[in-house]
């Protein structure tokens, strides 16, 4: 059985409905600031987020798509990362649903995801 994702909301998308909205639905969800790493650069941001097997969501997708290739072609690995325009809750919460129903936290593994598709 491969394990359920499990998220990282960076300190741009952390919105306090949303994540609401993600857990009443059984979403495994940890913010920056639960985990005390508000302010932290982008790196330490990947970094905690691999130590603790989540998947990064983002709305920071210039730094994360360029983060996501040189760490990989550094050799270094992530847990995922999601990348997603700032939208409705509505809308995120739709998309995001859809994609952790679809996919594994293995599937995500060293993946750059775009969340434009699963609209």
């Amino acid at each position: 059985m491969n394990e359920r994702i499990k998220l990282y909301l960076d300190e741009d998308a952390q919105r306090t409905d949303l994540i609401q909205a993600l857990r009443a639905r059984q979403v495994d969800v940890l913010t920056v600031s639960e985990a005390d790493m508000f302010g932290e650069v982008d790196d330490k941001q990947l970094l905690y987020a691999r130590q603790q097997g989540r998947v990064i969501f983002t709305f920071n997708r210039g730094d994360f798509v360029s983060l996501h290739t040189k760490w990989l072609a550094g050799g270094q690995h992530h847990s995922g990362i999601i990348v997603s325009d700032q939208l409705e809750v509505g809308i995120l919460l739709r998309r995001l649903l859809r994609l952790v129903d679809a996919k594994s936290a293995d599937d995500l593994h060293d993946w750059l995801e775009f969340l434009s598709n699963w609209r």
